[in-house]
Formats: C-alpha cells, sequence, structure tokens
C-alpha cells in the first residue's frame, strides 16, 4: 500500500504538468527558457507548479503567500522522493532473517 501512494505522489504532479503543457500555455507565459520546466518535471514538479502558478497569478513575483506555497511544494517534492525511499528499506529490514544467538 505504501508502494501506492509513493507512486500516486510521484505521478500526479507530472500528469499536470503534461496536461497545462498541450493544454495552456502556462509554461511560456511562467518561464523563459523551456529548460527550467524540463528540469522541474523530472526532479521537483511540486515546486515548478507552484513557482508557475506565482508567475502567472502574482505578476511575475514571489511575495507573501506564495514564497509560502514555494517553501510548501519544496518540502512535498522532498518528502516524495524520501517516501519511496523509506518503503524499500523498511520491506528489506521486515523481511531480513534474524540472526542466532
Amino acid at each position: 500500500m505504501g508502494c501506492l501512494f509513493a507512486l500516486l505522489a510521484v505521478i500526479t504532479p507530472r500528469v499536470a504538468m503534461v496536461c497545462l503543457w498541450l493544454f495552456t500555455d502556462a509554461f511560456s507565459r511562467a518561464f523563459d527558457s523551456a529548460l527550467w520546466p524540463l528540469l522541474g518535471f523530472f526532479f521537483m514538479p511540486y515546486t515548478a507548479l507552484a513557482y508557475m502558478a506565482a508567475m502567472i497569478y502574482n505578476d511575475h513575483q514571489l511575495t507573501g503567500g506564495w514564497i509560502v506555497l514555494l517553501i510548501v511544494a519544496v518540502i512535498a517534492d522532498l518528502g516524495s522522493g524520501e517516501e519511496a525511499g523509506r518503503s524499500g528499506s523498511r520491506k528489506r529490514r521486515r523481511t531480513a532473517p534474524e540472526s542466532h544467538r
């Protein structure tokens, strides 16, 4: 069950980014080049989406609540990657044979 949540956390923002790229011009309005959204897609998708929203809806400025949203997105990106790694190590610990005394 934990792997399902980790997979969902990894896939969901990327699906949103693909839909935004296909059906809107949000990327061209928020970013000056294609490099940053591409890096965001692979490494920090929640942060890329939060930054895109801040740039579009706050006149290309990071102020107030948009900074808080960006910080929460960074934490979510870092947390979703760690959860995927932790579930695998937890499984290995549980299935490891017990040592005999």
